[in-house]
């Protein structure tokens, strides 16, 4: 006889309970998980685990929509892309096997097609992130040959990884000067993580693969005011970007674009008898991830999107002359893809960034040896006349 486990049904009060405990923001709790140390033998219900939850999951995480803060490459999301994530939850699609998840392989599909064109490239698909998609790109890449792989001093720390563990060998380069890059796989940065820094897309044109690692700065091809930023792009071997930054996507959304794709992908494939399809890239499993992607592209359109980039760009450009302006503030240079770098002339910067309160949040990074602030535009709601308030405020408090 069987038996229905009302559990796997539509339960609206309980979704309504969790809608209801979204909508009411309390203070976070302090920074401890209190839950029990040992697996629970008995459940504690429904109700009782969200009411247990939500101190953790909501009331505990940082508002990346809130004015203050502009901190780091983390975006809010949009509604909608919630909305789509619980159904993308209730259905459990995984992509390995088509006959469990027929439209959602055609709709990853259709939507790494929308994009693929801004950068000239013939297709792709989703990763994670693109620390896995930069291994994916170096994996074809040394299917094609390459036996070494170069890239920028200030590249992402997921390509020396990719490196690593290809068996490739890894060389930190100045572009200016990169020295004989025949048979390698050249990896440029646009929109380097600490600074924002597009490095030039014409480097290393006689490598044997080129890679541009666009994590932050792809989606401004986008923009119809910012898309000449990535001029050069087009030319490269294979790019990749994180959807789950400056295209607003909950994490984990990024994607690989290759311009010869059937090659490359069949390049980085591996078939087994319990598939339909050979299993292309690095994931075994891989859910509907493109489903809150198109919602969002569906909903706003690129030019809802672009709205959005470009007025975290102007953001960003207003925190640079507020601080460029103020006698007690230094600002590093001008921002190139919406990342200000920027200090107190006076006051240590670690110490002012510890003294930050909860209102008011900014990163911070090295560069050449030297602690900076570190703000990003990836937040359309950030108020920058805030946030120079709170450093100084901040500023004020450790002197």
């Amino acid at each position: 006889m069987s038996h229905h486990w009302p559990e796997f049904d539509v339960k609206e009060s309980g979704l309504h309970l969790a809608v209801d405990r979204l909508r009411s923001k309390k203070p976070a709790p302090a920074p401890t998980v209190a839950l029990p140390a040992a697996l629970p033998q008995e459940g504690l219900g429904e109700e009782a685990a969200l009411d247990t939850l939500a101190p953790i999951v909501l009331d505990g995480a940082r508002d990346l929509g809130a004015p203050g803060f502009f901190a780091h490459m983390d975006p809010p999301t949009p509604w909608i892309t919630w909305a789509v994530s619980q159904w993308t939850a209730s259905r459990n699609q995984n992509l390995l096997h088509p006959d469990t998840a027929p439209t959602a392989r055609q709709l990853e599909e259709t939507v790494v097609a929308w994009f693929a064109p801004y950068y000239d490239m013939s297709g792709g698909h989703m990763t994670p992130g693109s620390t896995l998609a930069n291994i994916t790109a170096l994996w074809a890449a040394r299917e094609a040959g390459a036996t070494s792989v170069v890239a920028g001093v200030d590249a992402h720390l997921s390509v020396r990884k990719a490196a690593h563990l290809l068996g490739m060998t890894f060389r930190a380069v100045d572009w200016k000067e990169p020295g004989d890059v025949t048979g390698a796989a050249a990896v440029i940065t646009a929109g380097v993580t600490s600074t924002g820094e597009i490095e030039p897309l014409d480097a290393a044109e006689g490598a044997l693969w080129r890679h541009v690692d666009a994590a932050w700065s792809g989606p401004l091809r986008l923009s119809d005011r910012y898309a000449g930023l990535l001029e050069g792009v087009e030319r490269a071997d294979s790019v990749c970007m994180s959807a789950h930054k400056w295209l607003f996507q909950p994490k984990e959304s990024a994607l690989i674009f290759f311009a010869d794709v059937e090659r490359a992908h069949r390049s980085v494939s591996v078939d087994a008898p319990y598939l339909a399809v050979p299993n292309v890239g690095i994931l075994g499993s891989h859910g509907a991830v493109a489903a809150p992607l198109a919602a969002t592209v569906l909903a706003y359109g690129r030019t809802g999107i672009s709205a959005w980039i470009d007025h975290t760009m102007g953001l960003a450009e207003t925190l640079h002359d507020l601080i460029e302006t103020h006698p007690e503030l230094e600002v590093r240079s001008r921002p190139q893809s919406g990342v200000v770098n920027w200090r107190h002339r006076s006051v240590p910067t670690r110490s002012l960034h510890q003294g930050l309160t909860e209102d008011v949040f900014v990163s911070m990074t090295t560069i050449d040896g030297e602690p900076w602030l570190r703000s990003v535009a990836a937040n359309p709601n950030a108020d920058p006349e805030l946030v120079v308030e709170g450093v100084l405020a901040s500023a004020a408090r450790v002197r």
